[in-house]
């Protein structure tokens, strides 16, 4: 196996994992906290959100630093192409969970789910939109890796 070949396959784990995750959350964990009353929904998401750091966000940069690394390796301008936009997409879902989603988690984070205070505003919808938003760039970013890996490797 050439190192092309090794790097291709890394970035389609790597990048497999990211859509995968993001899809599953967004299939099933987002629709399952959004009927929870507000008490349940802080409980809930303070257990679910534990482990995710530093793992996915090792993956998502992992990713993108091997899609970089094969824009290099590669000799076709249209695949050099290619992983620079995988990269650039991988790069966005790590923007967007970084500014958008992870602050609202802090918020959340710090709340006591037995006194959410009256004037709480929930940040459900507006974690979903960004949620939904990284989950099809990552989506995306798997798809250009796949077209790459398997037109050019």
């Amino acid at each position: 196996m050439s190192a092309a070949e090794l790097l291709g396959l890394t970035v389609i784990i790597g990048s497999g994992l990211t859509a995968g995750v993001l899809f599953a959350v967004a299939l099933s964990v987002v629709p399952a906290l959004r009927t929870m009353p507000p008490s349940t929904y802080v409980y809930v998401h303070q257990r679910i959100g534990r482990h995710w750091d530093p793992t996915m966000p090792l993956i998502v940069l992992g990713s993108t630093v091997v899609d970089l690394v094969l824009a290099f390796v590669v000799a076709e301008p249209a695949a050099r192409l290619g992983f620079v936009v995988a990269a650039v997409l991988l790069l966005a879902v790590s923007v967007v969970s970084h500014f958008c989603n992870v602050p609202l988690n802090r918020t959340v984070k710090v709340l006591d789910p037995e006194s959410i205070p009256v004037d709480w505003e929930d940040p459900r919808p507006i974690w979903r939109r960004w949620h939904l938003l990284r989950t099809g760039l990552a989506v995306l970013a798997l798809a250009v890796n796949a077209f790459m890996v398997i037109l050019l490797l």
